[in-house]
């Protein structure tokens, strides 16, 4: 890193370090920024990543999306642009030095105004398609997070500020290392904002049946090509996708609802137990009993 970037670092470094003593996570009172702490390496666990930016402090994590693997730890950034199954776990923690990570949770409508307003003069590549991103970290983005940290000593005016110092990290993502990816895939009429449409939609319907040729139509796409960008954008098929988002919320379902596993197959759209039960397992490891029992005798 260089100076004023190890600087940046330091600081917000000293920041979280205050604030998460102890392993967990950690909402503070600045809207949609979240800290997590833990003290030890983890086994990879399949969860899901929301439309936000990530940033260790300290310690290392691995990302899997797909057949692709993302690394990131101090002095770089994860940016995710759509709602994405995942499977991630922490390789660098130790009780002298744990890996700590700030979490902001971003808008969707938000990106898109932005980037309205935004005037860029090169046009992004092709090679940017995927809606989950590592870069090298950026001094002024690391002020940005940090001012919006320091809200949180100014509880009167975070409802008002914290809006303000987000736009400005959104101007400083689409401006910096991740404006590629980000511009890529929210240009209006690029294949990739279609792919998001549909992939929020899912998100919203996944207990619908749906068909390759109806999503492929919302996309306005053939089937064919439909899969070719859904894959580029998500590093995964349309119906893998489809699958984890169910899976997902079933397991949710179960522990923090009380459900059996039967009751949330049902509820997220699957009419066979069996089959629930088996995708379950290859997809978390163990039965969904055995699951929901060992997360909740962890937590």
């Amino acid at each position: 890193m260089s100076e004023p970037l190890f600087q940046h670092h330091n600081d917000l470094k000293d920041l979280v370090s205050r604030i998460a003593q102890t392993n967990g996570s950690f909402d503070i009172s600045v809207p949609g920024l979240r800290i997590f702490r833990c003290d030890r390496q983890t086994a990879p666990q399949p969860c899901m990543y929301g439309l936000g930016l990530a940033i260790a402090v300290q310690g290392s994590k691995r990302v899997a999306l797909g057949d692709e693997i993302f690394e990131y730890g101090p002095g770089q950034s994860l940016v995710t642009a759509v709602d994405l199954p995942v499977v991630t776990h922490i390789t660098c923690a130790s009780t002298d030095a744990p890996f700590m990570a700030l979490y902001l949770q971003l808008d969707a409508r938000m990106l898109t105004e932005i980037a309205t307003n935004l005037d860029f003069s090169d046009e992004p590549a092709e090679s940017c398609r995927r809606a989950m991103h590592v870069v090298p970290l950026e001094s002024g983005l690391l002020r940005s997070m940090k001012r919006l940290m320091d809200l949180k000593e100014e509880p009167e005016l975070v409802t008002r500020l914290a809006p303000l110092v987000t736009q400005e990290i959104v101007i400083r993502l689409f401006s910096g290392n991740h404006g590629p990816m980000l511009r890529h895939l929210v240009s209006v009429g690029s294949p990739s904002r279609q792919i998001l449409r549909v992939m929020a939609t899912l998100k919203q319907n996944f207990c619908e049946r749906h068909s390759m040729e109806d999503l492929a139509a919302m996309a306005h796409m053939s089937p064919s090509t439909f899969r070719q960008h859904f894959r580029a954008v998500s590093g995964m098929s349309p119906l893998q996708y489809l699958k984890q988002l169910r899976l997902q919320e079933a397991r949710h379902l179960m522990i923090t609802g009380g459900l059996d596993a039967g009751s949330a197959a049902l509820q997220v759209g699957y009419e066979s137990a069996s089959q629930f039960s088996r995708e379950y397992s290859r997809l978390f490891g163990l039965p969904p009993q055995k699951d929901v029992k060992r997360l909740r005798d962890y937590a």
